[in-house]
């Protein structure tokens, strides 16, 4: 018998029972359906989340005092969380840290950033509690600016708002307007420069800026900001708890590593501090959120392949029928010189025929209920075509296994006694 004529008698065998075989396909279906769904919407968080945040943070090395490294799955090691540096770092990082950063081979730009102890922000007779952030002009992006732009390092009087910062107020504030700093024993009029989305500088931070207030480093945090001795020089400077170094693009890992070795031989930080200074590129942080994702996506799939198990069950059990109903037509077949592998061949291609068909419904219909939970999520849809190709490979392998002993089963009918069956 010829692989295409048992291919076409096993689909006529299903034909003649539909309701059966469609019952037994569901089952597939529902198996593969749940793996593709589950793979399709993790894949577009997992590529939604990377994406926004190398967008932001893909050249960064964040520099913080204290150990509080990244562990191999993506979590704070031993350390505390990202959120208030003040609550976990120390000031160590000094002017002179950040004047030798600068000049290492493949740094663009280093952006310190430090509190400002203020009580409160006011504009136009209404006050409120915001966070002041000393930091440079480099951690604004002109593209980021709703209104204005950066201010000028040096420069007194003027500020940046974060957009939360801005909407907080009952009268939204654009640049130009004025807001007044209250640092409890004084206060002083600013000049808003700009309203800014994004700001780089932020330790581990997703989605929009919390209410801050910017400033420039020089004068503010010099006049306000915490210093600590400079062992190299022997001199108070200011001292920063965290500080962003941004890298050329092609050079992050190389530069994060120049960055790390002198942080750990040479620095200020790393004489002032007992444990040292963590240094974290964002590849690295990009790296454990990714790989978390995979967990996960891993996890949830293997719900459908729990499925695809119940479906397994469901062809192994009608095709035992199968072998039992047609156990005259076995033996009509062999009395007219049908071989043992070719009746195997016919009823494996049947299971084979109920796995594929579930495939080919399953993989469709798991795409758009992914489609539809990424649009629902408001994320962009990734098609995991990865995911296709082991979820078809998953409905023929199903088809095979379950469908391996009643195949085998119906081959070792006598063919005498399957004449005499009633």
């Amino acid at each position: 018998m010829k692989p295409r004529d048992a291919v076409r008698l096993a689909g006529r065998s299903l034909l003649g029972h539909r309701l059966r075989s469609a019952l037994t396909i569901v089952g597939i279906v529902i198996g593969i359906s749940t793996v593709i769904m589950f793979a399709s919407f993790g894949l577009s968080v997992q590529t939604d989340v990377i994406g926004e945040f190398e967008e932001t943070a893909a050249s960064e090395i964040v520099i913080v005092t204290g150990d509080i490294g990244l562990d191999s799955d993506g979590g704070f090691g031993d350390g505390p969380p990202p959120g208030d540096v003040d609550s976990f770092a120390l000031p160590a990082v000094t002017t002179h840290d950040l004047e030798q950063v600068e000049r290492i081979d493949g740094v663009e730009s280093v952006i310190p950033r430090g509190s400002i102890p203020a009580t409160s922000v006011e504009h136009d007779n209404e006050t409120l509690v915001q966070d002041v952030v000393a930091t440079s002009p480099a951690a604004f992006s002109e593209d980021d600016f709703e209104s204005g732009g950066p201010f000028e390092q040096g420069e007194s009087g003027s500020v940046v708002l974060s957009e939360t910062s801005a909407e907080a107020f009952e009268t939204n504030i654009t640049a130009g307007d004025t807001v007044v700093v209250d640092y409890g024993d004084e206060r002083e009029e600013f000049t808003v420069a700009g309203v800014v989305t994004e700001a780089r500088g932020g330790l581990g931070a997703f989605g929009p800026l919390s209410p801050e207030v910017y400033v420039p480093t020089d004068p503010y945090y010099r006049t306000y900001g915490e210093s600590v001795e400079s062992p190299t020089l022997g001199v108070d400077q200011a001292a920063y708890r965290q500080v962003t170094v941004v890298a050329e693009a092609d050079r992050v890992t190389e530069t994060s590593e120049t960055v790390g070795v002198y942080f750990d031989e040479e620095s200020d930080a790393g004489q002032v501090l007992d444990d040292g200074v963590t240094v974290q590129s964002a590849a690295d942080l990009v790296d454990g959120v990714e790989a978390v994702l995979e967990d996960i996506i891993q996890l949830v799939a293997g719900i459908g392949v729990l499925a695809l198990l119940v479906g397994a069950f469901g062809i192994a059990n009608i095709m035992l029928v199968s072998v039992t109903e047609r156990t005259k037509e076995i033996g009509i077949m062999k009395a007219n010189g049908a071989r043992n592998r070719e009746v195997m061949g016919l009823f494996l291609a049947e299971s084979v025929l109920l796995g594929l068909a579930g495939a080919v419904i399953g993989i469709p219909t798991g795409l758009a209920v992914g489609f539809g939970a990424s649009v629902y999520a408001d994320v962009g849809f990734t098609i995991p075509y990865g995911w296709i190709v082991v979820a078809t490979a998953m409905g023929v392998a199903t088809g095979i296994v379950s469908g391996l002993y009643p195949a085998w089963r119906a081959a070792r009918v006598d063919p005498i006694d399957a004449l005499r069956y009633e």
